[in-house]
Parts: structure tokens; C-alpha cells; sequence
């Protein structure tokens, strides 16, 4: 077996805050410039729990007297050895010097009290992200594999399942560098791009038109049953946006299309989406690139994704318009698409 590292990281609470350390204090530091918990190396002889209560100490003069073995989150990298760190939180402390709300030094850096929502839009490695969700989830305790390459989280398993990694994009839709599994982008509202495709034909060789409409699986965990967009999806981590498009549209409906059947029309924001399914809060914030396809499609032949699509129809233009208008709750498509959609249309009646 090769070497390895033992570590722990210990997020301390206050009145929904973090005890966060900048770390800046060190010029041969891995984690330089970022923000994270308070943790180090197991030193021969410790327990994990040693550990924690000594690292505490020594860089916020605080004596832990009430904390949680939250998860076990193992590191491979391809330059850094493998480690396996014990993620621990804390409630209770008292003694040595008691932080107040000023950010104060230690030998690592910078330390601040820092509401957990702010914590989020820190300099944090991405892998930070999916435990942090999992901390404020209160979930079980846990096994968490993340695989870097260089600073760039490439795969994440919890529990033995593969998350599913979505790149990160700015207002404009262009990537940010950043990745986030597919759970935390939808609880914290994370930016990312997604590709729509709209089938469309003419009504009856008029200039009408008709959309085909995908009813939602009833096993959704966000919109389930509703009506949506033809094929939709998010582009993974690495993805652009066209690939993306032609997968979804195969894998949801069996369409089998080429590059240059897809035409791009425009691209959109969701806007902030805040829903509860199942009990539990989807926050959705969605940079969409918009495509059309018009191939003749017959809808019965189509090969249908169980997982995603319980059923398709095809819908007038005009009246998936007035649903949306309306709000009605059978249908959850946006606006904006359906607007670029209109131009475009507008467009093919003129020529």
C-alpha cells in the first residue's frame, strides 16, 4: 500500500456561523488563499479525536466540549499523496482566548466567525462544497471520495454512489472553471448551463406551429408530471453545450440527430427558481442555450426515457404560450424559450 495521510477538519458553529480560517499564513501551503475549517495531520500516537481537540486549541485557543464525527472524506490526487480526512463538527467550547465577531490571526492565517450562506461564495475547493451541503443537511454520517486533477475536482462518490458533476457558469454562461454535483447545485442555487432542444413542425402545412411537449417521469425529483420542454438537460462537467443537446435529445426521447440539425436560436436565464418537492427545497438557477429541431418526428416511434419521460404530445404553439402566461401548473417551461422560440418561428413564416 502506498503512503498516506491522516487529517481532520472541524467546522465550529456559532448562531449559524462557521469559525473560518483564510489560510494565508504559510508560502508552501496546498490550501493557500482558500477559505476552510480548522483541522491538521494526525502526529504518531493520536487519535483522530487528539487531533481535532489539539489543532483547535493551538490555532484558536479554544477547548472543544461538545463535537460530532460527521464523515469520512477521502482525497486522491494526482499530485498530492492520499489522504483520509475526519470531518467533524463542534458546538461547544470555552476557555483560551474566545473569538468575537473580528476576524483575529493565528499561525495558519486569518480566522472569522462567517455565516454558513457566505461561506459559499468564498474561495472554497469545490469538493468543500458537497460537504458542507451534507453538514447543513444533517446527514448521516457519511463516506465521501473526491478525485482531484491538479486543483479541479474530476469525480465524486458518496456512500459508493457516482455524483453527477455540473460545471459552474457566469451571468453570461461561460464557465467559470468551477464543478458542483448535481445535489448541491439545486440546494444552493449555483449557476449552470443546461440545453434546451424544442421539436417543432408545422400545423397542418399552415404557418402554424406545434411544439412537442415531454411529460415529465412521476419520479422527477424536481417538476414531476409536468409538461417541459421537448429534451432538456444539464451540460456535465467538461461538456459544451451542443454535445449536451444531441445526448439529451437521444437519451430522452431516442432521436438520433446530427450536428447541423440542431439550430441554435438563443440563449436565456432562468431567473431564481425556489420550489419544495418532496419536501425538500429545489433552488434552481439556470443559464440556457436554446436549439430547434424539425426533422419530421413521429411521436409514437419515439423510444421514450423511462427515468425521464412518462409520456410526449404535440401542442399549438399559441396555447403552450397562454399555459405559461397563466402559470398553469401543468406545465414548466419557461418564458424566455418559448419568446425565442416565437422569433424563430416568426422568422420561418417570413422566408
Amino acid at each position: 500500500m502506498g503512503k498516506m495521510e491522516i487529517t481532520t477538519l472541524c467546522y465550529i458553529e456559532r448562531d449559524g456561523q462557521y469559525l473560518m480560517l483564510h489560510r494565508t499564513g504559510k508560502k508552501q501551503d496546498g490550501n493557500q488563499g482558500k477559505w476552510i475549517g480548522i483541522g491538521g495531520h494526525v502526529e504518531a500516537g493520536e487519535s483522530p479525536e487528539d487531533c481535532l481537540l489539539r489543532e483547535v486549541r493551538e490555532e484558536t485557543g479554544l477547548i472543544l466540549t461538545d463535537w460530532r464525527f460527521r464523515g469520512l472524506v477521502t482525497f486522491v490526487s494526482d499530485q498530492w499523496l492520499q489522504e483520509y480526512m475526519c470531518l467533524y463538527t463542534a458546538k461547544g467550547f470555552d476557555g483560551g482566548r474566545q473569538p468575537g465577531d473580528a476576524p483575529f490571526s493565528c499561525r495558519e492565517g486569518e480566522l472569522a466567525w462567517m455565516d454558513r450562506e457566505l461561506v459559499r461564495k468564498q474561495k472554497i475547493w469545490d469538493g468543500d462544497r458537497i460537504f458542507l451541503r451534507l453538514l447543513e443537511e444533517n446527514h448521516p454520517f457519511f463516506s465521501l471520495k473526491l478525485e482531484y486533477r491538479g486543483d479541479r475536482l474530476d469525480r465524486a462518490v458518496l456512500d459508493g454512489r457516482e455524483l453527477e458533476l455540473f460545471g459552474l457558469c457566469g451571468p453570461e454562461g461561460s464557465p467559470t472553471g468551477h464543478v458542483a454535483d448535481r445535489e448541491t447545485v439545486h440546494a444552493w442555487g449555483l449557476m449552470h448551463p443546461t440545453a434546451h432542444v424544442w421539436v417543432v413542425r408545422r400545423k397542418d402545412g399552415a404557418k402554424g406551429w406545434e411544439l412537442l411537449l415531454q411529460k415529465r417521469s412521476a419520479r422527477k425529483d424536481s417538476f414531476p408530471g409536468c409538461l417541459d420542454t421537448s429534451s432538456a438537460g444539464h451540460i456535465r462537467a467538461g461538456e459544451e453545450a451542443l454535445p449536451s443537446a444531441l445526448r439529451e435529445l437521444a437519451e430522452e426521447l431516442g432521436i438520433q440527430a446530427e450536428p447541423e440539425e440542431l439550430e441554435e436560436i438563443g440563449i436565456f436565464d432562468s431567473g431564481e427558481i425556489r420550489e419544495t418537492f418532496r419536501g425538500k427545497p429545489f433552488h434552481d438557477r439556470e443559464i440556457s442555450r436554446v436549439y430547434v429541431y424539425s426533422k419530421p418526428v413521429r411521436a409514437e416511434e419515439l423510444k421514450l426515457q423511462k427515468e425521464e419521460v412518462d409520456a410526449v404530445e404535440w401542442v399549438p404553439y399559441e396555447t403552450c404560450l397562454s399555459w405559461v402566461k397563466a402559470k398553469d401548473p401543468r406545465i414548466c417551461t419557461n418564458l424566455e424559450s418559448l419568446e425565442l422560440l416565437g422569433n424563430y418561428f416568426k422568422k420561418r413564416n417570413e422566408d
